[in-house]
C-alpha cells in the first residue's frame, strides 16, 4: 500500500477518564455482542472542498446531528463489520480488512457516497485498535470493529448530500449466538423480502437490515435464531439469512450457495469458506437453490448439513428449519461435521493459531 500525501494524518486524542483496568476485566470476562464499547473511536468528515479531513481518535461520546440531517430524512449510510484478534503469542490480527475497504467504497457509490480511500480505511481502523488495544480479550472471544458512514447535511432536498462523517466504534464480543456453536433454528420468510434486483442488496447499508426486522420479529416468535430470505421475483429461491450468506453441503461432498447477482452481500466470510473449500477439493457450486429443494433433499439425504456464515457468527450450523407449512431437520439436527472443520480451520487463520498460506491476515503494531 503506497502513502497517499493527500489524505489527512490521524490525530490521536486519548480519554482523560477511561474505563478502570478492573471494570475493563469484568467485562471481558463475558462480553456478550454489541453491548459494550471501548474508551475511544474514530471520527473523520468530507466535504467537496476539503475532501476527507478531520480525521482523528478520540474519546468515544454521543454524536451531535441536526435535526435536518440528511441521514435521518434519507438514510445515506453505510457500515462494515470486522475483528481484530489477539494471538496465543500476543499479537494483534486484523483478517483480510483491505476487502472490508473495498466493499465499504462499493457500498458508498451505489449509496451515492464518497468513498473513503482504502489507505485512510485501514489506517484509521489500526489507530483505534493500538489505543484501545487493552479491549482485545483473549481466547476465543475478539474486538467487534464498527467503520460506518452517514450524510450528515443539514438539507430537506431529495439529492446526494454535501457532508459526511466516517465514524469507527469497537466493541468486545464473544458468540453472536447464545448457544455458541450449538446448530441454530431458521425460520423461512414467503411474505417479506430483504432485496430485489436493481435494489441495495449488495451494499451493506442499514435500510436492507431495517428491511429484515419485522421477518426477524416473526422468526423470534417462532423461536428461531435467524429468517432465512426469498428472492423478491418468485419468492422460491433463498437468497439469505437476515445477516449472514448460507451454504448446503451435499451428499456427494459438494456444497452450494446461492450466487451473487446484486441481491445477495459479498460476503468476506463467504468468500474466504469457498477458497478453503475449494482447496480441501470440495466442489462450490454458486447457483440457484430453491426453498422446494431445500426441503426434498433434507427429506431424502441427500443434504447432509446447512451452515449460515458472516463476520459476527463465523460459521453456524443450521439444525432446523420452520416455515409456514411445517418444520424439518437437516441431518440429525446438530452442526455438521464439514461445518465444524471449516470454522476451526478459519478460526485458526483469523486468531493466528494456523499457518497463513493466503496472506489473510493483517498483523498490527501495537
Amino acid at each position: 500500500m503506497t502513502t497517499n500525501p493527500e489524505l489527512p494524518e490521524i490525530q490521536i486524542d486519548f480519554h482523560t477518564s477511561p474505563v478502570s483496568d478492573a471494570d475493563r476485566a469484568q467485562a471481558l470476562e463475558t462480553p456478550g455482542f454489541g453491548k459494550i464499547f471501548t474508551d475511544h473511536m474514530v471520527l473523520a468528515r468530507w466535504t467537496p472542498d476539503k475532501g476527507w479531513h478531520d480525521a482523528k481518535v478520540t474519546p468515544r461520546r454521543p454524536l451531535s446531528i441536526d435535526p435536518a440531517s440528511a441521514v435521518l430524512h434519507y438514510a445515506q449510510e453505510i457500515f462494515e463489520g470486522m475483528k481484530a484478534y489477539k494471538t496465543a503469542d500476543g499479537r494483534v490480527l486484523l483478517f483480510r480488512p483491505e476487502e472490508n475497504a473495498r466493499r465499504f467504497a462499493q457500498s458508498a457509490l451505489r449509496m451515492a457516497m464518497p468513498p473513503v480511500p482504502e489507505e485512510l480505511f485501514i489506517k484509521a481502523v489500526e489507530a483505534l485498535v493500538r489505543v484501545d488495544k487493552a479491549w482485545i480479550p483473549s481466547g476465543d472471544a475478539s474486538l467487534y470493529l464498527r467503520p460506518f458512514m452517514f450524510a450528515n447535511e443539514a438539507f430537506l432536498g431529495v439529492r446526494p448530500a454535501q457532508e459526511y462523517v466516517f465514524c469507527i466504534i469497537a466493541s468486545p464480543a464473544g458468540s453472536y449466538f447464545k448457544g455458541g456453536s450449538k446448530a441454530v433454528s431458521v425460520w423461512v420468510e414467503t411474505e417479506f423480502t430483504r432485496a430485489a434486483s436493481g435494489g441495495t442488496g449488495a451494499a451493506k447499508c442499514g435500510g436492507n437490515y431495517a428491511a429484515s426486522l419485522v421477518a426477524q420479529s416473526e422468526a423470534a416468535k417462532r423461536e428461531c435464531d435467524q429468517v432465512v430470505f426469498l428472492d423478491a421475483a418468485e419468492h422460491r429461491w433463498v437468497e439469505e439469512l437476515g445477516g449472514m450468506n448460507v451454504f448446503f453441503v451435499m451428499q456427494d461432498g459438494s456444497m452450494v450457495t446461492p450466487p451473487l447477482g446484486g441481491t445477495i452481500l459479498p460476503g468476506i466470510t463467504r468468500a474466504s469458506v469457498i477458497a478453503l473449500a475449494e482447496e480441501r477439493g470440495i466442489r462450490v457450486e454458486q447457483r440457484l437453490y430453491s426453498f422446494d429443494e431445500w426441503k426434498a433433499d433434507a427429506a431424502s439425504g441427500k443434504l447432509k448439513e446447512a451452515f449460515a456464515c458472516g463476520t459476527a457468527a463465523v460459521l453456524a450450523g443450521i439444525g432446523l428449519v420452520r416455515h409456514a407449512g411445517g418444520e424439518f431437520k437437516i441431518g440429525d439436527g446438530q452442526t455438521g461435521a464439514l461445518t465444524a472443520e471449516l470454522r476451526k480451520q478459519l478460526v485458526g487463520l483469523q486468531q493466528g493459531a494456523s499457518n497463513d498460506q493466503h496472506g489473510w491476515t493483517h498483523s498490527i503494531a501495537v
